[in-house]
């Protein structure tokens, strides 16, 4: 059974960091896809950040040069390094993964991912 369980969210002033961090277990001898997405209230989710499995990172507009997206194997880990956090960037983030060495239909869609983390809340104050 998969599950992820993310960490690292609180709350911060415009221009701090954070990193959040997702714990995967159940993958046990395939490969997959992981990433980063995120929602504010009346929003939808929209991605942020997402890794294909042989470390390839594919990044919103939004947040190319601010966050950076990171995998550990050895840790079954997924990490997002945020700076120059901005009030925009608050929202709920959630970690996803999907099974398969990319996602072809497009890395960054929602719908592409099987499963989901329950959410760290991120909250920048201006």
């Amino acid at each position: 059974q998969v599950q992820l369980v993310e960490s690292g969210g609180g709350s911060v002033q415009a221009g701090g960091s954070l990193r959040l961090s997702c714990a995967a277990s159940g993958f046990i001898g395939i490969s997959y896809c992981m990433g980063w997405f995120r929602q504010a209230p009346g929003k939808e989710r929209e991605g942020v950040a997402v890794i294909d499995a042989v470390g390839r990172p594919t990044y919103a507009d939004s947040v190319k040069g601010r966050f950076t997206i990171s995998k550990d194997n050895a840790k079954n880990t997924l990490y997002l390094q945020m700076s120059s956090l901005q009030p925009e960037d608050t929202a709920m983030y959630y970690c996803a993964a999907v099974e398969g060495n990319e996602v072809g239909a497009g890395p960054m869609r929602v719908s592409e991912y099987h499963y989901w983390g329950q959410g760290t809340q991120v909250t920048v104050s201006s």
